[in-house]
């Protein structure tokens, strides 16, 4: 039998206890009709809300919460759950062409639609007591 190399010393086995586990925590919320998953320091595009930048917005309509432990799902909304969230900005969204045609019937229209978007950065999830 060859003699074995030597690869060096062998590696330590990892600390998995030691270290400190983040914890994850997400939502699902209706934000103008539309069904959004955040989590804190996120920045979702949303449609157009009156609201001005800079300004704080606390969004009561949660639909789920969910982090390492368990899952709270509403029936339709959890209660006492609310998202914190921050303008960060508005804007508009990339030009989307809608492009009609008939066969045959020389009939062609072209469209362009731009829609309005708010940033907002998600600053925290609160989740109320059952």
């Amino acid at each position: 039998m060859p003699p074995r190399r030597d690869r060096g010393p062998e590696p330590d086995p990892p600390l998995t206890f030691m270290r400190e586990q983040a914890v994850h925590m997400y939502a699902v919320v209706d934000i103008a009709g539309q069904q959004v998953q955040v989590e804190e320091g996120a920045v979702v595009r949303v449609p157009k809300l009156d609201l001005e930048e800079g300004a704080q917005h606390t969004v009561n309509d949660v639909l789920l919460v969910r982090n390492d432990d368990d899952t709270q799902v509403g029936t339709p909304h959890v209660s006492g759950a609310s998202v914190q969230a921050t303008v960060v900005g508005h804007g508009r969204g990339d030009k989307v062409i809608v492009f009609k045609m008939k066969r045959r019937k020389n009939h062609r229209r072209r469209n362009g639609h731009r829609q309005d978007y708010t940033e907002l950065r998600i600053d925290g999830i609160q989740v109320g007591a059952n």
